[in-house]
């Protein structure tokens, strides 16, 4: 059995001198590439960015520990597209496998987490809200990776140059609501016809029915299922053309 969050957290924050109170928190990536820097000192600390609040960012941060893994030849996978999610369970897992590797690799050094980071501010959110998800995070894993995938510096220092990211995100998805949108739209239209449809061939059976003075109790119920409305629904003033779908 792993240590508690509590204990992992007291951890954490002591190695790091942070102030996580959350273990989702480390999905951001940010503390995981630290933990690692006190290991080995070979991060590249500038280009993690440790108050990472977007999923974007949280990518280029394990873009950054994918790197670290595969040039210190460390075969663990790194489930990305999990832990950017910020999922307590997840990130539990991962925290506890890599205070294990801590453990065993630590040679007792000093370590400096504030100077290593040069001061930048470490404020992960205590409540992580993602962008949004991306279709490239399920395709980054410590094996697959591009080579150099990590060279793209992105920090804080660079705020500036995430906004256009950040757009091309709301674009995608905006367009994305907008398929998903025609598509139910089209799905209605199929329905409501095929309801008309039985509707008239009801009202043709009735009429007949009645120049003849019968009737059938089955094709009644059948109106008043058609007929039926939710409640708060308002049945319109005017008649539907038969040709017109909505």
């Amino acid at each position: 059995m792993g240590e508690s969050r509590t204990e992992l957290l007291g951890w954490l924050n002591d190695l790091l001198q942070v102030n996580y109170n959350k273990v989702e928190q480390c999905g951001t990536g940010g503390a995981y590439c630290q933990i690692m820097d006190s290991v080995f000192g070979d991060v590249p600390m500038t280009r993690v960015k440790m108050n990472a609040k977007h999923e974007y960012e949280f990518i280029a941060n394990f873009k950054v520990l994918q790197n670290i893994f595969r040039s210190h030849k460390i075969e663990k996978p790194i489930p990305v597209e999990r832990l950017v999610k910020c999922k307590m369970q997840d990130n539990l897992e991962f925290l506890q496998w890599i205070k294990r590797f801590w453990d065993s690799n630590y040679g007792g050094q000093g370590y400096d987490p504030v100077g290593r980071r040069k001061g930048a501010p470490t404020d992960s959110p205590a409540t992580i809200a993602p962008l949004a998800p991306t279709a490239r995070a399920g395709g980054l894993s410590a094996g697959t990776a591009r080579a150099g995938g990590g060279k793209t510096p992105i920090g804080g220092h660079r705020a500036a140059s995430t906004q256009p990211h950040e757009v091309v995100q709301l674009r995608t998805q905006l367009a994305e609501m907008s398929t998903h949108l025609e598509g139910l739209e089209k799905e209605r239209d199929f329905y409501f016809n095929k309801l008309r449809d039985i509707e008239v061939m009801v009202q043709q059976q009735m009429e007949e029915l009645e120049s003849k003075g019968a009737d059938d109790e089955t094709l009644r119920e059948i109106q008043k299922v058609l007929y039926s409305t939710e409640e708060g629904f308002e049945v319109p003033d005017q008649p539907v053309d038969e040709e017109e779908t909505f």
